[in-house]
């Protein structure tokens, strides 16, 4: 029985190993406010009542929460370009990432989000 349970707990251990090595590369606020004199990729995965409450220029839009939010945000974006995305705090944005990165989007996670924006801009 114990030779069950630690072939079980291995195995567990290796397939969320292997899960989670889907590393995103981040910026900062103050990063992206350099970024932002080019032309890139800006997405906002906020939900539209954030979004009234202000954002980003030259963003993009799509709720994160929407049911079809991957297919949503692949037919607004171009693979050929890294798309940098932000949420309210960074987590969201942290998860769309992902998502888009398995689409085979280069992704880039602005830390911090909107909320960090408003503090330094």
């Amino acid at each position: 029985m114990k030779t069950v349970f630690c072939f079980f707990l291995t195995f567990l251990l290796f397939v969320n190993c292997n899960s989670q090595n889907t590393e995103i590369n981040s910026i900062t606020t103050l990063e992206l406010k350099d970024l932002l004199k080019k032309d890139i990729q800006l997405l906002d995965v906020r939900t539209p009542e954030e979004v009234k409450n202000g954002a980003i220029e030259k963003a993009l839009f799509v709720n994160y929460f929407d049911k079809d939010f991957t297919e949503k945000a692949v037919n607004k974006l171009d693979k050929n370009k890294p798309v940098y995305l932000y949420c309210r705090s960074g987590n969201r944005s942290g998860k769309a990432a992902i998502l888009l990165k398995n689409k085979g989007f280069k992704v880039v996670n602005v830390i911090g989000g909107y909320s960090q924006w408003i503090k330094e801009n």
